[in-house]
This record gives C-alpha cells, structure tokens and sequence, in this order.
C-alpha cells in the first residue's frame, strides 16, 4: 500500500476519504497497523478521531513509545487537529523483572494514558493467528481472551468520556 500511495497527491488522506462515505454507518471502525510510522500507519491517524498504542515491556519499546508519541502531534499540526491519544496498553507482559520494571516507568510516565489492563504473553496469542483465528475464537476461555475483553470495556469508557 506504501508503494501504491507514495505517488498520490494527498496521500496521507486516501483512508480519511474513503472511510468518510461510510462512517455514519457505524459507530466504531478499529484500524489496526504495524508498528512503524509508514503511509497506511499515518492515513490510519489521519482518519482516526482516537488511537491506542500497544507497547512491549522491553527498554527498546517504550523509547520508541516516546518518540511514536511525538509523530502524532507533528502529523496533527500539519494536518489532523482532531486525533487524540486514547490510551496505552502494555501487551507481551510475562511478569519478569524487566517487565515489571518497565511497567512501573509507564505508570510513572504516562499514568493517565495508561490502560488498567494489561496483556499478558500466552501461548493461545502466539497460537490464534497460525489458525486464522482471533482469540475470541481459538481459546475464548482463555485469560487473554478475558483481558481483552477487560481492554475492550476500558476503551468504551474512555470514548465515552471523551462524547461529553
């Protein structure tokens, strides 16, 4: 999608204009990209009223999380004034010193911004994609399952809030 956009005169709005012919139809449309800020990643802030960043308790992720938290604004003065950060979610979460350590740095660094739940590494998450399957599918009894269906009610609330 990069290549096909990179020569599109206002590129950076192909989704925001596509998804504007059927946004009264629904009443949440969840854009999920990879982790870098390429074309589709900034079409989808530029489309996007809020967005979530997921972040790995690793020293690395939550550098990079500090300078992820810094495009939006760059993009938002250029182009999009209504997005707006949601929240943070910390994923991958194996309960070790490191992790552990790096979570405390997130709550002390972005407390407000911080989701309460937190995805913890398992087996079914590793496992649900190989079989074209969401968690909801593969292992919904599953503790990933129930935390992310625990984020899911964080994130109502906090689009609620955010309506008033």
């Amino acid at each position: 999608v990069d290549l096909a956009l990179c020569d599109v005169p206002g590129r950076e709005l192909t989704l925001r204009q596509l998804l504007h012919s059927v946004r009264d139809r629904y009443e949440h449309v969840v854009l999920d990209c990879p982790p870098c800020l390429s074309l589709v990643s900034v079409n989808a802030l530029m489309a996007a009223d809020t967005f979530i960043v997921p972040v790995v308790p690793q020293y690395l992720a939550i550098e990079g999380l500090v300078t992820l938290l810094a495009s939006p604004d760059q993009v938002r003065m250029g182009l999009s004034p209504r997005t707006t950060l949601l929240g943070i979610v910390l994923t991958m979460f194996d309960g070790g010193r490191v992790a552990s350590g790096a979570r405390e740095r997130l709550r002390t660094q972005y407390r407000e911004q911080l989701f309460h739940t937190q995805i913890t590494a398992s087996r079914a998450l590793e496992e649900a994609p190989a079989h074209h399957e969401t968690i909801f599918e593969f292992a919904p009894r599953s503790r990933a399952a129930d935390a992310y269906r625990r984020l899911t009610a964080e994130v109502v609330d906090r689009l609620r809030l955010l309506k008033r």
